[in-house]
C-alpha cells in the first residue's frame, strides 16, 4: 500500500517539527504538509488530500474545532484526528459531534500516535486512554435522555386546541360531549405524553411540535 499522507495543523512550531519527524521518519507513513493555521491550511488541503488529518484543537483564528466541519467537506474522505492537553478535554464532545474522527493527548508517544494514524486511516476512532475515560465520566453524569412525546389521540388533538383558544375545561366539555372528569382524564394523559405540567406548557409544546395547528 501507499504511505499514509498525514497532514498536521498546529501552532506550536516545536511540536508541528517533532511529528513532522515522527511521521517522515516512520515506515509506512510521510507529512504531506503541516501548518500553523486553519487558514494556512484551507487552501491547500483539497489539492493534497491527504488520508488523515491531525488537527490542535486550539488554535489562533479560527479554532480546530470549529474549522471540523469546513474541513470535513474540503476533503471527505480525510479523517481528522483532534490534538488536545488534558486541560482541553471538555471540548472532546462537541469536536466529536462536530465529526472528529478521534482525540489523541498531545503527550502521545510516537508508537502509539502512529497506530492511531493507521487506525483511523482504516476507519477506526482512536481516543487516548484518558480522554476515554473522561468522555466515560461526563456520560456517567448526562441524566438519560427523556423519551419522547407520545402521539396524541383525536380528542386529545381537539381538547388542546380548544384549550389553546382560551376555553375553559368545561366549555371543552360541552362542546366534546364529555363530562369534565373525562376532559381532567385526557388533560392528565397529554400531560403524561408530553411530559410537562400545566396547560400553557402543553399547548406552547404541542404547537412546538407541530401536534396542533
Amino acid at each position: 500500500m501507499p504511505p499514509i499522507a498525514v497532514a498536521i495543523i498546529d501552532d506550536d512550531r516545536a511540536l508541528l517539527e517533532s511529528l513532522n519527524r515522527i511521521i517522515d521518519g516512520a515506515e509506512g507513513f510521510r507529512c504531506a504538509a503541516a501548518f500553523t493555521s486553519v487558514e494556512e491550511a484551507t487552501p491547500v488541503l483539497g489539492r493534497l488530500s491527504p488520508d488523515v488529518l491531525l488537527l490542535d484543537i486550539q488554535l489562533p483564528g479560527v479554532s480546530g474545532d470549529q474549522a471540523l466541519d469546513p474541513l470535513r467537506r474540503l476533503c471527505p474522505s480525510m479523517q481528522i484526528l483532534m490534538l488536545t492537553v488534558f486541560s482541553e478535554r471538555d471540548k472532546v464532545f462537541a469536536s466529536l459531534c462536530n465529526g472528529a474522527h478521534g482525540y489523541l493527548l498531545k503527550s502521545t508517544p510516537p508508537e502509539k500516535l502512529l497506530d492511531a494514524i493507521r487506525a483511523a486511516r482504516d476507519g477506526g476512532s482512536p481516543i487516548s486512554p484518558e480522554i476515554a475515560r473522561h468522555i466515560v465520566d461526563l456520560f456517567q453524569k448526562t441524566p438519560p435522555p427523556r423519551a419522547p412525546a407520545q402521539a396524541l389521540t383525536p380528542q386529545e388533538q381537539r381538547l388542546l386546541v380548544l384549550l389553546a383558544e382560551g376555553y375553559s375545561y368545561q366549555y371543552a366539555a360541552d362542546q366534546m360531549n364529555l363530562s369534565v372528569n373525562t376532559i381532567r382524564n385526557y388533560i392528565r394523559s397529554i400531560y403524561e405524553k408530553l411530559h410537562v405540567h400545566s396547560k400553557s406548557e402543553a399547548v406552547s409544546k404541542a404547537l412546538r411540535q407541530g401536534l396542533i395547528g
